[in-house]
């Protein structure tokens, strides 16, 4: 594997990891990682970093949609300008163009059921080109982003006694 990919595979599962240790790690120069993954951003093949939070475990209350939706694209745009009518609604979290029995995938997030319910009976459902949705609570989450929420994570780090 070369090595971008080797920061990539890296960084996606520890966004943290600063330079001076994925270089270590990966057997490079602290100066070539930091020059590739500052190519790898502006190339648009690093998007962000972001942390991932098990929100069952605050008193914040928050509630998932996965929504299907059903579209007529449109002539000479496809499906584009519908995903970006969708994706600039800040409830909405993601949005993928699915194969299959519909169109899109939209992940919305929101304070109560309602809330959700409402983005897609007032935003959603009322655009010229959607044809129907179906939407879909998530009632618990035990695996996102390649994490597993519930366990406890084990230290793999080699203990050293003096």
């Amino acid at each position: 594997m070369d090595l971008r990919n080797e920061i990539l595979n890296t960084l996606e599962k520890d966004s943290r990891i600063s330079p001076a240790e994925l270089a270590a790690r990966l057997g490079a120069d602290e100066t070539a990682i930091v020059n590739e993954v500052s190519s790898l951003e502006k190339e648009g093949i690093i998007c962000g970093y972001l942390t991932l939070i098990n929100w069952e475990k605050t008193s914040e209350e928050l509630v998932t949609a996965l929504i299907e939706v059903k579209v007529t694209p449109q002539r000479g745009n496809g499906f584009d300008s519908i995903a970006q009518r969708i994706y600039k609604y800040d409830e909405v979290r993601a949005v993928y163009l699915m194969s299959g029995g519909f169109d899109f995938t939209v992940i919305v997030e929101g304070k109560t059921m309602r809330e959700a319910a409402l983005f897609v009976s007032e935003k959603l459902s009322t655009m010229e080109t959607v044809l129907s949705t179906a939407t879909h609570f998530v009632l618990k989450k035990y695996k996102d982003h390649g994490i597993v929420f519930g366990e406890e994570k084990k230290d793999e780090r080699m203990r050293i006694i003096p």
